[in-house]
């Protein structure tokens, strides 16, 4: 995407979401479902802030429709917004957010040091296989 085009919201499938998250350099996905108020309520602000991501790329899926993708995520309740950058789960957090905080959360999302991210996932990893099994 090139500076100042808009982003499209995506739909979500099981078919499309692989490709999807592997190729969107700041995937961010609302989980959803139509009979949901809140989902309902919260829609139009996502639309709206949608029109300002830059590298953020808005998707929603359809919980009722792909309810095996979000039970995956072990999604309890929607709306349910996620931030997905380089396979890993920067924001994962049930409600809808108002205007600022979404746009603010974007912000935070580009603005993560992901190889330091990388790093310290490793160390823990390697840490985590250092640790004496207790008696």
């Amino acid at each position: 995407m090139t500076e100042g085009q808009i982003a499209a919201t995506i739909e979500l499938t099981a078919e499309n979401f692989e490709g999807f998250v592997s190729s969107a350099r700041v995937p961010l996905i609302d989980f959803w479902a139509s009979w949901c108020g809140p989902c309902r309520v919260f829609a139009p602000t996502f639309e709206k802030v949608s029109e300002q991501f830059g590298d953020v790329v808005p998707a929603k899926l359809d919980t009722e429709a792909e309810s095996a993708l979000a039970s995956s995520f072990n999604i309890m309740s929607i709306p349910t917004l996620m931030v997905v950058r380089e396979q890993f789960v920067l924001y994962s957090q049930a409600g809808a957010l108002p205007k600022v905080t979404l746009l603010d959360l974007n912000g935070q999302a580009l603005a993560i040091d992901m190889e330091s991210l990388k790093r310290e996932s490793e160390t823990s990893l390697n840490d985590a296989d250092t640790i004496p099994a207790p008696n």
